[in-house]
């Protein structure tokens, strides 16, 4: 008889939980250090985070992945495992992670707070509301287009061009309806009729903002360079301009603070901040992750998507903003995602193929050749799926072995912290042997062409890249506007190297198309859109709230 195999919400109900206060003591904090949720969540106070600033800082392993299926490669889960591992070999380790954005959540990709026996709890308000971070950030951003709409009907001091207007609405949700909208109908009293949108609010610019602030006071100073529309003049305006950076702040004063939960296996969790790495820069908060380097020996942590897309930006731009350097990386692949990459359908991944395997080695091959450009030393963990066969497994294994990779099984979703025992050894192994030359691929000094010529040569293998007559415009603006030394933020489907979601394995001599430029001022970067990537997803046939529920005592039903 079939053994039938438990759901990730359902493990995650079966585990108990200990206090917060108690976690919290195995970093050094006390109660007086946190700012309770409940039982089982707390913010960590700005005394506290002033207060270990003076620790030793501890090292930092980064996660992330070759390119994923739609379902995910379960990256969140090899983290908590990893931390987990850590924690049974004697190691001081934290977690420091992205908060789940309700769209994808009530989409078809699922939440983010790992899976099997490697979470992080309570998963089911992780995966929801949380602690309001999501709410604050939506707040903020919607606040600041009312504040815009509001200074358009009261006379329009700083001369905006309403049809220059950049700043869009937010939600938390994927709703393709709000994509492009009509505001201020209805006759003077209204306010001035003009174009909008929605983005979800994982894709606002104060997501990027929070996530890349290093305190208040850099919050703060990041806010009021957002530039929000343009002039009669066709120069930019900003919240400064505005004169409402301190209203936006005083939203987030809150959300700014780092969020302390737990795994199943009791090992501390910073999840904090979660801007999209296919349309932002993917990666969870510095302040989370600096404080988690003052709090623990060991911090693992993760980018999103492959390694073309989160690894690059938090190599790019997280390290850049917040002096961080990896001691090395994690590139998480699968059995199924390398045969996706070989040429089989989604719906046949389940069944042995030796030949569409081999074939798709040559995506793990390009991710692995892109961090060793970075100067870093990587390990291959291969996430272990049940469907997976002894022979695909050895298939792969042995490939790792010829290429002089180090690798190792990982059977966290079904383990727990001791099936990441082995990679977590091994990546001691590597750190200690192995040189890191960390550095990155391109100057800030370099024109912001160039850059996005290195990003699509080095990282993605393409040949060229052609810009849009729209987006040669702009670079001439941004050239003069003085924003050519900021970092590039690449906008691109996360399936694929290449800006075409349909072009799997390892495409070569191929060209990436950028249709527009975003200016994220704030944040400090300059995002290039490709393809068909949309800062507002819209959900699919069968979402996966189809599936939610509750029940009368208030328990989540359904949550993957």
């Amino acid at each position: 008889m079939k053994t039938k195999v438990k759901t990730d919400i359902q493990i995650a109900q079966a585990s108990p939980m200990k206090p917060i206060v108690e976690i919290a003591e195995k970093l050094g904090l006390d109660g007086d250090d946190l700012e309770l949720f409940g039982k089982y969540k707390a913010k960590i106070s700005n005394e506290a985070l002033a207060r270990i600033k003076k620790n030793n800082t501890g090292k930092i392993i980064l996660v992330t992945s070759i390119n994923p299926t739609p379902a995910g490669e379960g990256k969140s889960t090899v983290t908590v495992g990893l931390g987990d591992a850590f924690t049974r070999i004697g190691k001081k380790a934290i977690i420091a992670m992205r908060e789940p954005s309700m769209g994808p959540t009530m989409g078809i990709k699922g939440g983010a707070t790992g899976g099997g026996y490697s979470q992080v709890l309570p998963m089911e308000d992780i995966n929801l509301h949380f602690t309001g971070d999501f709410h604050a950030i939506t707040a903020a951003n919607n606040a600041l287009a009312a504040l815009i709409d509001n200074h358009l009907q009261q006379g329009n001091e700083l001369r905006i061009d309403q049809r220059r207007i950049v700043w869009k609405r937010a939600v938390d949700l994927n709703d393709r309806a709000l994509r492009k909208v009509i505001v201020g109908l209805g006759g003077p009293m209204q306010g001035v009729p003009r174009e909008d949108g929605f983005d979800i609010t994982v894709a606002s610019e104060i997501m990027a903002v929070l996530c890349l602030a290093t305190d208040l006071k850099d919050l703060k100073l990041r806010l009021s360079r957002m530039v929000i529309a343009y002039n009669d003049k066709k120069e930019p305006v900003t919240v400064g301009d505005l004169g409402v950076e301190g209203a936006l702040a005083l939203l987030l004063k809150d959300a700014v603070k780092p969020n302390l939960v737990q795994t199943i296996e009791h090992t501390p969790a910073l999840v904090h901040g979660g801007p999209f790495a296919n349309i932002a820069h993917g990666c969870n908060s510095v302040i989370a992750t600096q404080a988690a380097a003052k709090l623990a020996d060991y911090v693992i942590t993760e980018a999103g998507f492959g390694a073309d897309l989160g690894a690059e930006k938090f190599l790019h731009i997280k390290s850049r903003s917040a002096g961080i350097k990896p001691e090395a990386v994690v590139i998480v692949a699968t059995i199924r995602a390398l045969k996706m990459h070989g040429g089989v359908p989604k719906e046949d991944l389940a069944s042995e193929n030796i030949a569409a395997l081999t074939l798709g080695f040559a995506n793990l091959q390009k991710h692995i050749e892109t961090i060793k450009e970075f100067g870093l030393p990587i390990v291959v963990a291969i996430n272990k799926f049940i469907t997976d066969t002894d022979q695909e497994v050895q298939t792969l294994l042995d490939w790792c072995k010829r290429e002089a990779v180090p690798v190792a099984l990982t059977e966290v979703w079904e383990k727990g912290g001791e099936g990441g025992i082995e990679l977590a050894n091994k990546l001691l192994d590597v750190i200690e042997k192995e040189q890191n030359q960390f550095h990155p691929l391109y100057d800030l000094a370099d024109s912001i062409e160039q850059k996005v010529r290195t990003i699509v040569q080095q990282v993605y293998g393409g040949r060229n890249v052609e810009f849009s007559p729209k987006a040669k415009k702009q670079l001439v603006d941004f050239e003069r506007f003085g924003w050519s030394n900021l970092a590039v933020c690449m906008a691109k489907t996360q399936y694929s190297l290449s800006d075409d979601p349909a072009k799997l394995g390892r495409p070569a001599d191929f060209t990436v198309t950028i249709r527009e430029f975003k200016p994220s001022i704030g944040a400090g970067f300059i995002v290039a859109l490709t393809g068909e990537v949309m800062t507002m997803p819209g959900l699919p046939k069968k979402p996966a709230a189809l599936n939610m529920d509750v029940d009368e005592e208030g328990h989540a039903m359904g949550l993957f």
